[in-house]
């Protein structure tokens, strides 16, 4: 009996195994017919889907695509919403409302909701569950409930080069400039200078750049070395070996 047992326990977990892999191959299969880029894209129409950008399976919430560019080699991860007007079938005139330059990266989850327009700059890149936004509820009259209310639009944009951490929060008539670092969780409203480093909610600018002094207050950290042109990913192995001996 004992071996009969065994002999059971084998064979489910075997079937287990079996199962396991056709369903991560299954799903592997999914998410790459499910991908949209500009050779398949799928249901949706954008203005303009530019070469090598991939909007990850599945999808978030996509609508009022007629009114979205997105540039080259963008990457938008998995359940990402991206919307212009306050709901599906809006004409929007003929301008775009939502436009993402070349190399632009959203992390799983993010939101770009746009009644006015939004710009986001080329290699600008954002951590997962971002949200950019230039519609903000208004809550005027105490009487009504704050979703019933007609809400404020002002145009974001945020320059080229910029780092968004996670769960960053862009309101409207935000100004970000270049290469400007946006901590997470921070809730950023107004302007926001070139290579600016901000934090807290609402943001504020606690460190600087410019060509005279460099940043201020001083970085804590050693800049990175660069790495060396031509090494083989055998060779970075190696020295990353040594540097850890």
């Amino acid at each position: 009996m004992p071996k009969n047992r065994n002999t059971f326990s084998s064979l489910t977990a075997w079937r287990r195994r079996m199962l396991s892999r056709a369903v991560h191959r299954g799903w592997h299969w999914v998410r790459e017919a499910g991908a949209v880029t500009a050779e398949h894209p799928g249901r949706l129409r954008f203005r303009r889907l530019g070469p090598g950008t991939r909007l990850a399976f599945p999808q978030g919430t996509v609508f009022g695509e007629e009114w979205i560019e997105l540039g080259d080699h963008c990457i938008i991860a998995e359940q990402v919403t991206l919307s212009a007007g306050m709901l599906p079938g809006l004409d929007l005139g003929p301008e775009p409302v939502v436009t993402l330059a070349d190399g632009v990266v959203l992390g799983r989850g993010s939101h770009v909701v746009a009644e006015a327009p939004v710009s986001i700059g080329a290699n600008t890149f954002c951590g997962p569950y971002v949200y950019i936004t230039s519609t903000n509820h208004s809550y005027d009259d105490p009487h009504q409930p704050v979703g019933r209310q007609w809400p404020r639009a002002e145009p974001v944009r945020i320059g080229p080069g910029c780092w968004l951490g996670t769960g960053a929060v862009i309101l409207p008539g935000a100004r970000l400039g270049r290469n400007v670092v946006v901590a997470a969780g921070a809730v950023v409203r107004g302007e926001v200078p070139d290579h600016a480093v901000v934090a807290g909610a609402p943001a504020r600018v606690v460190r600087r750049w410019d060509a005279e002094n460099g940043w201020q207050p001083p970085l804590r950290t050693p800049p990175p070395v660069p790495v060396p042109d031509g090494l083989s990913p055998e060779q970075l192995l190696a020295l990353a070996e040594l540097g850890d001996a």
